[in-house]
């Protein structure tokens, strides 16, 4: 199984590879542009008038809603897309005949799960906003909130769900050919599900870390990276956990 895999990732520089590595970065590129300083957000002459400082700023109406789900798609396709690349080297090693069209296939179906939840998040971030826990720039007001999101996600390192969810993501090979015949973009709804499993309460982190946070963003990523690795991944998910728990106990205790 390590075999194929690696000579799967070894085959990674079709043009279609290329595409998504450029998706990925174009991802990041707009997210940097966005989570940029207020003070740079308010100087038109280096971002060409008020466009991106209002972009990343919510409003509690229809316009600044779609605003957020494009900044969660965007946020969702810049983390996530880089966790699923040894399981998207898998499929595309398992199904070489046809490989672009299957691969395009899969990759808009992971991406539309995330997209889903890109619509969740947004809605979850106008509630917060409007209760007053979160800043227009989605930062948290409230240690209490940050300190609930902390318990949810260590707790959830622990469950039985992110474990089976996890099992499946560092095991593509077995995961795959066990659907198989469903094809690509099924399969690749599935593994949006899975992942999404396995990440959905690190993800929401961001309403403690700060939703345009570049650093939290980064460092969330690579733990979400190193989770789905078979070998790596066992040593970081209950550490994580444990880190999250303690976390989330310093700043009940620091409200008191």
């Amino acid at each position: 199984m390590k075999a194929r895999l690696a000579q799967g990732i070894r085959g990674m520089g079709g043009w279609h590879w290329l595409a998504l590595y450029g998706a990925i970065l174009a991802a990041w590129a707009v997210l940097y542009t966005l989570s940029a300083p207020a003070a740079l957000r308010e100087a038109s002459a280096i971002y060409g008038g008020d466009f991106w400082r209002d972009f990343c700023t919510l409003t509690p109406d229809a316009a600044g809603y779609a605003r957020m789900v494009v900044m969660w798609a965007l946020m969702s396709a810049a983390m996530m897309a880089p966790t699923a690349l040894p399981a998207l080297a898998t499929y595309e090693d398992i199904g070489h005949t046809q490989a672009e069209t299957q691969f395009a296939q899969l990759v808009i179906g992971y991406l539309a799960v995330w997209l889903g939840f890109s619509l969740v998040a947004a809605a979850l971030q106008l509630l917060l906003f409007q209760g007053g826990l979160l800043t227009a720039f989605g930062d948290s007001q409230s240690q209490l909130l940050s300190a609930a999101l902390l318990l949810v996600a260590g707790l959830y390192q622990f469950s039985a769900m992110k474990e089976a969810c996890l099992s499946k993501c560092r095991r593509p090979l077995t995961f795959f050919l066990q659907h198989w015949e469903e094809g690509s973009l099924k399969n690749g709804l599935r593994l949006g599900l899975v992942c999404l499993g396995c990440c959905w309460a690190l993800m929401l982190l961001a309403f403690a870390g700060g939703v345009m946070n570049l650093a939290f963003m980064g460092l969330a990523t690579v733990f979400m990276v190193f989770e789905k690795l078979p070998d790596l991944g066992r040593y970081v998910t209950r550490p994580l956990g444990v880190a999250l728990l303690a976390g989330s106990v310093l700043m009940v205790l620091n409200t008191l």
